[in-house]
């Protein structure tokens, strides 16, 4: 067994720790989810999302208590109140999609036929969720997973260790069995050993791109499906008519939010020359008037990283730029002591020789650039090796379409930044992954078709 160590980025004391489970009962957990599962899928479907909805309820109850632990496991300050909002929004449109999601396909129906294709759960599920919105990324699958009559399997982050401890229990209080929802504390190789066993039916990863290889090298060979959302380079594009303002509050908010430990966070941004000055005027006293500090306390407003290492790979990517010509334009806030808390940085002389514009900063840090026009816009969007989510600013919905069916990623927004509307499907492309979470596209890949070719006796 290994001890897992949740160290608190406030103050690098460690906050929480669990023991993983050995290989033998790890898979005695999986054994007794797979026995449990039938008896859940055969339960009617209001009654699945009865309980599911109960056990998002019994979180929400949880939330003055969650949000200052999420503090203490991954920095977020206290002021913004955890991830409730999002979290029930999310559990409620996938159960309210429920039904018209997983009906019955009907092919035709004669004297002599009946042919229908029917949505069957996969059996067991195993999501691998993420520290940055513990919550929120893990019910994207956990919801909609167990409505459909999958048994789940959760393991989450080290660094949001106490995550799934809350949700199962929540979920059991509601009334889903603990055999079909379990929280398991697994290390990399017990992890990879089950996926390549073939103990799961399905495996949902969202984290790092070499997590993503890792779960699908455990899987080579088995035919277990792997849905994964990895890492990201977000693009924002302001055009020459866009409204400047909103362009400027969205797409920082995009950059630095959650010290910029966001997915679908922004992390380079390119305006229209005629706006570019008046552009970073405006973003730098945006960030210029941000908090640095402890985020248990009401008055910060940008915490520290989850993690010194998170930090430190953000700094390496802000020296390098300095190193080869980009401008810094954020003075050291007080509170930035070289580890955790790392002032969030504006830099603009960059280039897509820099790294600080190429791999995965995952902090906050944005680097801006003036471009002259729509083509060169969407050449420097698409010079990335990720593609999840691109910010398009223009008055002209039709323009944004055009460009938005030129631009290489998951999701294109409009006048917007740095959301996940539950009514469409979240997913990415390139080295961001193949995986296809929420909507009725959600509840597919969550499950499998199964076709009935009914021949009627006649007498």
């Amino acid at each position: 067994m290994t001890t897992l160590r949740c160290i608190s980025p406030i103050d690098g004391s460690v906050f929480a720790t669990r023991e993983t489970l050995s290989p033998e009962t790890a898979a005695n957990a999986v054994t007794r989810a797979r026995k449990a599962q039938a008896n859940w899928a055969a339960r009617p479907l209001e009654d699945r999302v009865r309980m599911v909805m109960a056990g998002v309820a019994a979180v929400g109850a949880m939330n003055d208590e969650i949000v200052p632990e999420l503090a203490h496991m991954m920095g977020r300050p206290v002021r913004y109140g955890g991830e409730f909002g999002g979290f029930n929004e999310r559990a409620s449109h996938m159960a309210s999609i429920a039904e018209d999601s997983l009906a019955d396909i009907m092919v035709g129906e004669d004297a002599s036929f009946k042919r229908y294709i029917r949505r069957v759960p996969h059996g067991v599920v195993f999501v691998v969720a993420p520290w940055n919105y513990p919550y929120m990324t893990a019910i994207n699958t956990v919801a909609p997973a167990l409505i459909a009559g999958n048994a789940v399997m959760l393991k989450h982050a080290t660094q949001t260790l106490l995550v799934g401890e809350r949700m199962a229990r929540a979920f059991h209080d509601a009334g889903v069995p603990e055999d079909v929802f379990q929280n398991v504390f697994l290390d990399h190789d017990t992890t990879s050993d089950l996926i390549a066993d073939r103990a799961f039916d399905f495996v949902n990863f969202t984290g790092s791109v070499g997590g993503g290889q890792a779960m699908e090298r455990a899987a080579a060979g088995t035919f277990t499906p792997v849905s994964t959302e990895l890492g990201g380079k977000d693009p924002g594009y302001v055009m020459d008519d866009a409204d400047l303002d909103a362009a400027v509050d969205t797409l920082i908010d995009g950059a630095m939010f959650n010290s910029g430990q966001c997915c679908c966070g922004i992390e380079r941004i390119y305006v229209h020359e005629s706006l570019f000055e008046s552009f970073v005027e405006k973003a730098v006293a945006i960030v210029r008037g941000y908090t640095l500090g402890n985020p248990l306390d009401p008055e910060t407003t940008i915490g520290p990283m989850a993690h010194v290492r998170f930090a430190q790979e953000v700094r390496a990517q802000i020296d390098e730029a300095l190193t080869d010509g980009a401008t810094a334009h954020i003075e050291k806030m007080p509170a930035d002591d070289g580890a955790a808390y790392l002032t969030p940085q504006i830099l603009t002389n960059v280039t897509h020789d820099m790294r600080v514009m190429r791999d995965e900063s995952f902090g906050p840090v944005v680097g801006i650039m003036p471009v002259s026009d729509d083509d060169e816009a969407v050449r420097l969007m698409n010079d990335s090796r990720f593609g999840l989510t691109a910010s398009l600013w223009t008055s002209d919905i039709d323009r944004a379409a055009r460009l938005g069916d030129r631009i290489e990623t998951g999701t294109v927004f409009m006048n917007r930044a740095d959301y996940l509307d539950p009514g469409l499907c979240w997913t990415g492309c390139k080295d961001t992954g193949r995986g296809g979470g929420l909507s009725v596209i959600g509840y597919h890949n969550l499950t499998r078709p199964k076709s009935y070719h009914l021949k009627k006796v006649t007498s």
